[in-house]
């Protein structure tokens, strides 16, 4: 437990932020982002995190991402929709079965029990504004970090409706900053999301592939594929939306990254994974460990060890 929610380091050195962005399954990224810091040396003295970003840094905050990597990575597709509660209420997916595994097995009980200064990025429905959620139980804070819009309900918290961080900050730099971190490390997800989706539709159709997780699950409900003029099937409800997020989301991040930049800008690459395919653990971490790899000399710059 720390003493103070502004760290300050006790050898002088500067404090090192890690920044864990928005992405939903490519966010399994975080993890092996997080064990290649680790590996060279790297140990930020302040997490923070944006929707999935939430979620793994909650665990690493808690002492246990290694074991959230070995749960994630031995998901099958199938292990992914049996945990997706359907719901028609706000969102299709009530996101229940998943937080309560998670505060069950990979979180501590409430934000004092946390090992290091860490916070959370949510979205106010009603006024649009950034909410930093610091305080309270540690599932609800990261449950409403990732309350995606039209995916996922949105949770009430103290008189609030609290949806996706990503809608406003979807790479929580300033948050790092606010916490005390002199040097922030941020990790980005959406390197060449914009237009990957389309792409990948007319891939399809020339050569017929596995229905997205999305598809699968709209497909459950009655909601099916359309064909436009060119005889390509065109993309599923969710699919129509987990594309239109990812631009949004690109669109924000650069933004915010441009007016508050990061000292080192992590982007794994991910743009294969679609938004809901959390069962490719495996490849996202992979690329996770080599995108640290890819800015090696300049995360040793960063903290004073070139």
């Amino acid at each position: 437990m720390y003493e103070s929610s502004l760290i300050a380091r006790q050898d002088g050195r500067p404090s090192i932020g890690l920044a864990l962005g928005s992405g939903a399954a490519r966010g399994w990224a975080h993890i092996g982002v997080i064990a290649a810091l680790e590996k060279e040396g790297i140990r930020p003295d302040v997490v923070c995190g944006c929707s999935i970003g939430a979620l793994v840094g909650a665990a690493y905050v808690s002492g246990k991402v290694g074991e959230l990597g070995q749960w994630v990575s031995s998901l099958e597709w199938r292990d992914v929709v049996g945990m997706l509660d359907l719901s028609f209420r706000g969102g299709l997916i009530r996101g229940e079965k998943v937080l309560a595994h998670c505060a069950q097995h990979f979180f501590v009980e409430d934000f004092r029990d946390v090992d290091r200064p860490f916070a959370c990025v949510a979205t106010d429905l009603g006024t649009g504004r950034e909410a930093w959620l610091r305080e309270g139980r540690v599932a609800d804070a990261v449950r409403a970090s990732i309350a995606l819009p039209g995916l996922f309900s949105p949770v009430e918290r103290n008189g609030r409706v609290l949806v996706d961080g990503g809608l406003v900050n979807p790479v929580p730099v300033s948050l790092c900053r606010a916490l005390g971190a002199d040097i922030v490390i941020a990790v980005e997800l959406g390197s060449g999301m914009v237009g990957g989706g389309r792409r990948r539709a007319r891939s399809r159709a020339a050569q017929p592939a596995e229905e997205s997780l999305a598809s699968r699950l709209l497909g459950k409900i009655g909601i099916g594929n359309g064909t436009d003029g060119d005889g390509i099937g065109l993309p599923s409800l969710a699919d129509v939306v987990a594309s239109s997020i990812n631009i949004m989301q690109m669109r924000i991040a650069r933004s915010r990254l441009a007016g508050e930049p990061a000292d080192v800008l992590i982007s794994p690459h991910l743009a294969q994974i679609e938004m809901m395919e959390f069962h490719r653990a495996r490849e996202a971490i992979d690329e996770g460990r080599e995108a640290v790899a890819r800015m090696r000399p300049a995360l040793l710059h960063a903290v004073g060890r070139d």
